[in-house]
C-alpha cells in the first residue's frame, strides 16, 4: 500500500494539511493493517476525504478499512456508527479514533443512483426513521454551524446574484427554526444522498459516510433534491417537488418545516457558490436558487 490511487495523491493539492496527511498515509495504512491483522483484498478506492481499502479480517470476514482526513466532519463518525449498531447503516467492526481509522462491514457496490429518484426517495425516507436516534452529547449541534453561516449570509451584498427575497427569507426562517426546542433533538447524517446508500445483504440498503451532528431531521432532505438534478432537465421545478413530497410523506415530516430547511440550506449553498467563483461547479449557483424556489408554492 505504498502506491496510493492517483485521486488520493491529488488530494495533497488542497493545502499543506492535506499534503502532510497524504505523505503519512502509506505508513499509516501499513500500521493499521498490522494492528488489526488485516489482509488487503482488492484495489483501494476513495471518498472525497478518505482512502478505502478492501480487506479480510483474521477470521476471513470481508471488510473495508477506511482512513480519513482528520477534519471536524469525520471526528465523531465512529460514535454514531456504534450508536446505530448496524440498524439502517453500515456496521462498525473496529475503530481507532486517534488515527481516524474505521473497520467496516463490506457492502455491495450498488447505490441509489441505479434506481429511479422517486424510488430512492422512498428508500431514504425509511432510512431516516432508523438513523434519526436521540441526540448524542458528544456531537456538535447543527445550529452551532448554521449560526456562523447565516451570519455570513446576512453580510452578503445586496448586489450578490441571489434574489434578495430568498436571502431575507432564509435568514428569517432560520431564526424561527433555531429557536425551536427540536433544533438539536436528533442525530442527523447531514450528507445523505443517492451515493451514500449502498446495497447490503442483511438489509437491502444501508447508509454510509455520515457527517453527524445533533440537529433537526428535516434538514436532511435537501441533498436528495439537488443531486441527480441533471435528470430533471426541462422539468426542474416539478421534478424537485415530486422528490420533496415523496420524502416528506414517506418520512412523516412536517411539510412547512422541511420546506424552510431546504430554503435555508440552498441559499447558504448559493452563498458558497458565489464565494467559490470560478472554482464552483458550472451551473451550481443556478441549481441552488432553482431548488429553493421549487419547493415553495
Amino acid at each position: 500500500m505504498t502506491d496510493l490511487p492517483v485521486a488520493v495523491r491529488a488530494m495533497a493539492g488542497r493545502g499543506p494539511q492535506w499534503a502532510t496527511w497524504i505523505d503519512a498515509l502509506p505508513r499509516l495504512t501499513r500500521d493499521v493493517i498490522a494492528q488489526w491483522q488485516l489482509r488487503p483484498d482488492g484495489p483501494a478506492t476513495h471518498g472525497y476525504c478518505s482512502l478505502v481499502l478492501p480487506v479480510r479480517t483474521p477470521d476471513g470476514q470481508a471488510a473495508m478499512l477506511k482512513l480519513q482526513f482528520p477534519d471536524d466532519e469525520s471526528e465523531h463518525e465512529h460514535l454514531v456508527l456504534r450508536r446505530w449498531g448496524g440498524h439502517g447503516a453500515v456496521r462498525l467492526l473496529s475503530a481507532d479514533p486517534h488515527r481516524r481509522a474505521l473497520l467496516l462491514e463490506r457492502l455491495g457496490s450498488d447505490d441509489l443512483t441505479g434506481i429511479t429518484d422517486i424510488e430512492a426517495c422512498q428508500v431514504v425516507a425509511e432510512l431516516y426513521r432508523q438513523i434519526h436516534v436521540p441526540a448524542l452529547p458528544q456531537l456538535r449541534t447543527l445550529t452551532s454551524h448554521l449560526d456562523l453561516w447565516t451570519a455570513e449570509l446576512a453580510e452578503l451584498p445586496r448586489s450578490a446574484p441571489i434574489p434578495r427575497r430568498l436571502v431575507e427569507q432564509a435568514l428569517s426562517q432560520y431564526a424561527d427554526l433555531a429557536a425551536d426546542r427540536d433544533a438539536a433533538a436528533r442525530v442527523i447524517h447531514c450528507d445523505l444522498h443517492y451515493e451514500n446508500v449502498l446495497a447490503g445483504q442483511r438489509q437491502a440498503w444501508l447508509v454510509i459516510d455520515p457527517q453527524p451532528v445533533n440537529g433537526d431531521p428535516h434538514y436532511e432532505i435537501a441533498p436528495m433534491l439537488w443531486n441527480r438534478v441533471e435528470e430533471l432537465a426541462g422539468d426542474v421545478r416539478d421534478g424537485v417537488r415530486r422528490r420533496f413530497y415523496t420524502l416528506v410523506d414517506a418520512a412523516g415530516f412536517d411539510e412547512d418545516r422541511a420546506r424552510a430547511w431546504v430554503v435555508v440550506r440552498m441559499v447558504i449553498n448559493a452563498m458558497w457558490a458565489i464565494r467559490d467563483g470560478a472554482k464552483a461547479e458550472p451551473g451550481w449557483l443556478t441549481t441552488c436558487i432553482a431548488v429553493a424556489k421549487a419547493v415553495q408554492d
